[in-house]
């Protein structure tokens, strides 16, 4: 029998592209994140529906829209729109990640009441985390990198930032910016061109 220490097994797994990477809205866990995967995209939340982890790397290579949504705001029906464009757009390239938050008092339910409500009223099918923060000292790291980059934090529910498949280059646009307006198309367009 063949005995294999545990550092080979966990370099063997890390080689392999299997690495995980910390857990945020849940429970911490030290891991390494995979060699591909851009910084920017080097955590996990937990997915909306069932709370299970989901590391970001796993967009690694995609363009990614990332929007901070809430149910009961004036910018909600954005919604219809975020799934549109992750429909027309999901085979070349872009995914969709929305994070719900009460920052701005908008999003009071629970995961599944949210999970719920944007599936049978839009028909969600873009990846959605877990409730958390976006703004402030208490955002989520994802959320925190984000407004360092580009110098903008969301104000108000629906900010959405168009992040590059290399992670390098962000995008910010405000919340009356809707998602099948010329100019965030045409950025998304850009993004999804260069490979």
């Amino acid at each position: 029998m063949t005995r294999v220490s545990f550092s080979t097994l966990i370099t063997a797994v890390l080689l392999g592209g299997m690495a995980l990477a910390p857990v945020h809205a849940a429970t911490p866990a030290a891991a390494t994140p995979a060699p591909s995967c851009a910084p920017l995209l080097q955590h996990s939340f937990l997915r909306l529906q069932d709370e299970k982890p989901q590391a970001l790397c796993q967009y690694s290579g995609k363009v990614l829209v990332v929007v901070n949504t809430a149910s009961f705001c004036g910018f909600t029906s954005q919604y219809a729109g975020l799934e549109a464009l992750y429909a027309k757009y999901r085979d070349k390239g872009l995914v969709v990640l929305g994070f719900p938050s009460n920052d701005f008092s908008q999003e009071s339910g629970s995961n599944q009441d949210i999970a719920n409500f944007c599936e049978n009223t839009f028909g969600v099918k873009f990846p959605m985390f877990a409730k958390s923060a976006v703004t402030g000292k208490s955002a989520n790291p994802l959320y925190r990198q984000l407004a360092e980059r580009t110098g903008s934090a969301p104000r108000w529910n629906f900010h959405k930032y168009v992040v590059s498949r290399d992670g390098l280059e962000i995008s910010s646009f405000g919340s009356s910016v809707a998602p099948g307006s010329p100019a965030f198309l045409q950025e998304i367009e850009k993004k999804l061109l260069v490979k």
